[in-house]
């Protein structure tokens, strides 16, 4: 089944809306997150019906990737800033 692309583009926004309340980032670094994430990319090909899946569900998901992403540049001794397409939470 493929959803209505206005649908899904509407789900994107409260999505990223909730990651952005979440981790306490501005919207717009949360969207530039959000469409580098994994969990963007298995929406949108198609290979699961994670559109099914509650706003929260997914932001949660988006968070534990940016959990996930900030431990392994912290445990390098990088600093997220200035090695990824994102700002480190404040």
């Amino acid at each position: 089944m493929q959803a209505d692309k206005n649908i899904l583009q509407m789900k994107y926004a409260r999505i990223v809306r909730l990651f952005a309340d979440q981790i306490g980032i501005p919207y717009e670094d949360a969207l530039e997150f959000f469409y580098a994430s994994d969990t963007y990319r298995l929406i949108s090909s198609g290979i699961a019906d994670m559109h099914c899946l509650s706003d929260e569900y997914l932001a949660d998901e988006i968070s534990q990737e940016w959990d996930n992403t900030s431990k392994e540049h912290s445990n390098h001794g990088t600093n997220m800033k200035t090695n990824l397409p994102f700002p480190k939470a404040q």
